[in-house]
């Protein structure tokens, strides 16, 4: 049962309630694609090969293929939350089997623990820029309630999204894209070289949420509502936001972000009535930490089923608070591709398994679903794709394994592999293979 017949059921126990439509979902996933970090993350987008930076219109191009790629991979790996009801470690059951899906629910509550850290840490530091006099503990504090409180009544939050704050997010992407587009140094020289890497990033960007998208989608009242909300909204946002921090980062300084990613909040702060509505942008930004929070308390429900949300909910609030008031981020392009290699590969073969291969009429979520040992080989191969066909820099010694691994099988990586694509593609031409194999040797 639930505490609120409109609330998300306080165990898995309980039966979700199907209240979201696509207008809920599309602001949910337009507010997830307005990212802070979006905007000095701009610099990764421009250079994400160093010594190659891309043109202003290559590296436009690769934000709208990129995310077309990525929110489209997040989009059907929303489509079956809506039709089993279940959030998106349990449906792994249904992949792996019970116990298999533990591995990867392991790693998604690492991965979204950190997600929510981080973004603590970046709210608290826009909102340093804004008002310089209150310490950063406090607003790392601030946001932290203030995400427990969204955790806790999850639905609800979505929806006063889509009424209040979504108006507010647009009205001041406007404002700041009217000033940055007149004030921006003219976007000169770079060239195509780094197309591939730029469009990688943008990929891993989107896929990021791949992990969690079936945990909102299974209130959605139709999989259309999900498919769409997630493609449409996340796709127009993610692109506006990445390509107003182009010209951000050209009116902050692209050596000064470069050593301090945050610097390019200044810029946004002192546009005229830039503090009111960059707060705005602030206060929004604990959507993502919301999002990540909440998604790493229904996963542990997979490993705890019986156990009552909101006791996850204030437990991982406070070690969020706790990671981000102790640890500095600055390796956010390799954390994309790390959880890029893990998460593409695997909802992959889930697509596949689900959609192609007939999964949906009988996929079993039960706690005592058998292991399917079989879907590790397509996953753990693709992981192994992604790393031999990506050229984004993480780091050097990871990079360095892989390019002797390459040189040891005589494999060429060529300028136009993407790492999130090759994934993919091995992952679910390696699962088709053992599904066709499988069967011709029971006939």
């Amino acid at each position: 049962m639930t505490h609120v017949v409109d609330e998300v059921p306080l165990t898995l126990e309980g039966r979700p309630p199907k209240t979201l439509g696509v207008l809920d979902q599309g602001a949910l996933w337009a507010n997830l694609g307005v990212s802070l970090l979006g905007f000095s993350g701009a610099l990764l987008l421009l250079n994400p090969v160093p010594g190659a930076p891309l043109s202003l219109t290559a590296a436009l191009l690769a934000t709208v293929v990129g995310s077309l790629i990525g929110t489209a991979m997040v989009g059907l790996s929303a489509v079956p939350g809506t039709q089993t009801g279940q959030p998106a470690m349990v449906l792994l059951r249904g992949l792996f089997g019970a116990r298999i899906s533990y591995v990867p629910t392991v790693l998604n509550i690492v991965q979204m623990l950190g997600w929510a850290a981080f973004e603590l840490w970046v709210i608290a530091k826009a909102a340093s820029a804004i008002f310089g006099a209150v310490p950063y503990q406090v607003w790392v504090i601030a946001a932290g309630v203030l995400t427990t409180a969204l955790t806790i009544w999850p639905l609800g939050s979505v929806r006063l999204l889509r009424r209040y704050v979504t108006i507010g997010v647009i009205v001041s992407m406007v404002w700041f894209a009217w000033f940055f587009l007149t004030r921006a140094p003219a976007q000169t020289g770079g060239s195509w070289t780094a197309f591939a890497p730029a469009v990688d990033y943008v990929i891993a960007l989107s896929v990021s949420w791949v992990p969690m998208a079936a945990d909102f989608a299974r209130h959605s009242r139709s999989s259309r509502a999900a498919f769409t909300g997630v493609v449409g909204g996340y796709t127009l946002a993610q692109v506006a936001c990445l390509g107003l921090g182009v010209f951000a980062v050209a009116v902050a300084g692209a050596d000064k972000v470069a050593a301090d990613g945050t610097s390019v909040f200044g810029a946004f702060v002192a546009v005229p009535l830039g503090a009111l509505f960059f707060a705005i942008l602030v206060l929004r930004e604990t959507d993502q930490s919301f999002a990540n929070v909440y998604s790493t308390t229904v996963s542990l429900q997979n490993l705890m089923p019986r156990v009552d949300r909101r006791l996850f909910s204030v437990a991982i609030g406070v070690l969020s608070v706790t990671i981000a008031l102790v640890v500095d981020v600055n390796s956010y392009g390799a954390f994309l591709g790390v959880i890029g290699a893990v998460f593409v590969p695997m909802f992959a073969v889930l697509a596949v398994d689900y959609f192609v291969l007939g999964g949906s009429r009988s996929w079993n979520t039960a706690e005592n679903a058998p292991s399917r040992w079989s879907r590790l080989v397509p996953w753990a191969l693709g992981f192994v794709a992604y790393w031999l066909t990506t050229s984004t820099p993480t780091v050097g010694p990871w990079d360095g394994f892989w390019q002797q691994v390459r040189d040891a099988i005589g494999f060429t990586r060529q300028p136009w592999m993407n790492g999130a694509l090759g994934a993919a593609v091995v992952a679910v031409l390696v699962t088709l293979l053992i599904s066709w194999s499988t069967r011709a040797f029971r006939r």
